[in-house]
């Protein structure tokens, strides 16, 4: 956490010296030079612990720890003909530790499986008429860690409605990534070298939200997902009921559609109730439903809470059982109690800081946002994550 603060502390002088360039009446200011618009640097510290880990069949520690860190910075421009463009520029990276990855290997004290780090930047662009309410983007990313790499892209396409108080968006995303497959140690053939394979996903994300009156507004959105290749994880171990141990092994294929309703109701100035349900189906079977409740409140001009509760339930995949339980007439066969039948809760606050002279006497850093939550999982496990947000506009 240490490193963003810092990184933080020596970016606050530079942008709070670049803004100084800025126009005194900025409210119909449209800079054709390209500027810094907003900063956000994120970090956040997760912990978990259980007792079903899927590296040593649904039995063992699930034990982990994630140091997260993230910077975020949107710069934009105008055009000579008004087109504003804005470019998103991320970075982030994660530093984790794993009590269960370190069973890969049962004979060893610690070995490399116990921690790694992972490196995710993304670039998107989009260009937005104004004047006509529309907005095309583009981005790529990618995300590197020792056993996976990942590379996506995506494309959308946004249309507000005359009146503006409707926006339909289209989005589509790939994510072409590759595995390393570092086995069990006990089921290994030989060799230094680890073997790999490929994952594709495919998503479709189609959305429309709509200002019902000045307190209501609401969004649908629909997800159509397709992901084909090695969708098992090959440091899975699965316990047959005949004692063997075999390597986890899923279809190539997996078809998922997530259906989604979220609302914000505004009452007054100071409270908004925001509501969120999502209904979630595969061709593996598992189904979940979530429902989300946010309540933010306004206390002081400088200061709001955000109490918020997360509901979720999902039933079994088919291709689940418990350790000990599979039988060589299984097809397919996991003991990753994530697809197992569980209901989970997820409580938490969050305190969000707006001094009108700014963070530190800093008038641009304007926002500093700190959120907890703790999370429970009805098959034995537990977590909790506390989050920082210290924002620059």
């Amino acid at each position: 956490m240490k490193r963003v603060f810092l990184t933080a502390a020596a970016l606050m002088a530079l942008f709070q010296s670049r803004a100084q360039d800025v126009p005194a009446d900025s409210t119909a200011y449209k800079s054709r030079k390209l500027k810094i618009e907003e900063v956000n640097l994120v970090s956040s510290y997760y912990s978990q612990n259980g007792g079903h880990s899927a590296v040593t069949g649904g039995i063992g520690t699930q034990k982990l720890t994630d140091i997260a860190n993230t910077i975020d910075v949107k710069l934009v421009k105008y055009g000579q003909t008004g087109i504003k463009h804005t470019f998103d520029i991320e970075a982030g990276i994660d530093h984790y530790s794993s009590a269960s990855s370190d069973m890969i290997d049962l004979s060893a004290n610690s070995s490399a499986s116990s921690s790694d780090n992972r490196f995710y930047p993304s670039l998107t662009y989009l260009r937005e008429n104004e004047q006509k309410g529309r907005t095309l983007g583009i981005g790529v990313s990618s995300s590197t860690e020792f056993d996976y790499q990942s590379f996506g892209g995506n494309i959308s396409f946004s249309q507000k409605t005359k009146d503006r108080n409707g926006e339909f968006t289209a989005r589509f995303q790939t994510f072409i990534d590759q595995l390393k497959l570092i086995e069990p140690v006990e089921l290994r053939t030989g060799g230094e070298g680890y073997g790999s394979a490929n994952r594709n996903t495919f998503a479709a994300t189609l959305s429309y939200s709509q200002v019902i009156n000045q307190r209501l507004q609401v969004m649908l959105v629909g997800d159509v997902i397709s992901q084909n290749g090695y969708l098992s994880l090959p440091f899975h171990r699965v316990y047959f009921a005949d004692g063997s141990v075999h390597q986890e092994k899923m279809p190539d294929t997996r078809f998922k559609i997530p259906l989604g309703i979220r609302a914000s109701y505004f009452m007054g100035d100071n409270i908004i109730i925001r509501a969120y349900y999502r209904y979630y189906t595969d061709d593996w079977n598992l189904k979940a439903h979530t429902a989300d409740l946010e309540i933010p409140v306004k206390l002081s001009q400088a200061f709001s809470v955000s109490p918020f509760y997360r509901y979720y339930s999902q039933s079994a995949a088919k291709y689940f059982k418990p350790y000990g339980e599979h039988t060589g007439a299984d097809e397919f066969y996991t003991s990753n109690y994530d697809l197992s039948k569980f209901n989970s809760s997820f409580l938490g606050m969050g305190l969000k800081f707006t001094p009108p002279d700014g963070i530190f006497g800093l008038k641009h850093w304007n926002t500093l946002e700190i959120r907890y939550g703790h999370y429970t999982r009805s098959n034995d496990l537990t977590s909790d994550i506390i989050s920082i947000n210290i924002k620059y506009r």
